[in-house]
């Protein structure tokens, strides 16, 4: 039920990103103010479906649920805690679902302190972030889905890699990998405020 959960949660930021996409790029250009606010709620409401999606597949490796593909070849129910959690991003899939997490963490920013910005900039901004997001999503729920279930449901999961099993990998190179990503991200953030209204 928490697989299926982020999945649909998945789904949904999927729709909403194509909406964010659209309406407030058209509202832009036809200076409607009412359709370049939907941009704003469609941002934070995407964030908080990507969120419930992370969240749910943390869950799903906290409790072991064997019965996810992504946890079953990435996690082991001797494995600590802390190894269960950051496995949850040590694989292709779940880093692909952090990543769509922190865009849409980025876009949120946007929508709620972005109110010094011209609302056609944030309009523009916003839905040029989101055809990223979009594209992003598309690509996870069509090839890199961390939601699929298996039948039967395996006893027990083939375990992290031992090579990423390190404290020091979990310290220094998730944190330097994160802090990459991060630095990425906003600097595409701030390209998409001076590039905007292009």
């Amino acid at each position: 039920m928490i697989a299926e959960l982020g999945h649909y949660a998945l789904v949904l930021a999927l729709g909403l990103a194509l909406v964010q996409a659209v309406v407030p790029i058209y509202g832009a250009r036809q200076n409607d103010h009412i359709l370049m606010s939907i941009a704003g709620a469609a941002a934070v409401t995407q964030f908080l479906f990507v969120a419930l999606a992370f969240g749910a597949l943390v869950a799903c490796y906290v409790t072991s649920d064997f019965s996810v593909a992504n946890v079953f070849e990435n996690s082991h129910s001797a494995k600590p805690l802390i190894y269960k959690i950051t496995g949850v991003w040590g694989n292709h899939e779940g880093s692909m679902l952090l990543w769509v997490l922190i865009l849409s963490v980025f876009g949120a920013l946007v929508a709620l302190f972005g109110s010094n910005l011209p609302a056609k900039l944030k309009a523009n901004v916003l839905a040029v972030q989101s055809w990223v997001a979009f594209a992003f999503y598309l690509f996870i729920l069509t090839t890199s889905n961390p939601f699929v279930r298996m039948s039967p449901a395996p006893l027990e999961g083939r375990d992290l890699n031992p090579i990423l099993q390190d404290p020091g990998l979990d310290v220094s190179h998730r944190r330097h990998r994160d802090g990459v990503v991060l630095g990425l991200l906003h600097a595409r953030l701030g390209r998409l405020v001076v590039l905007g209204p292009g």
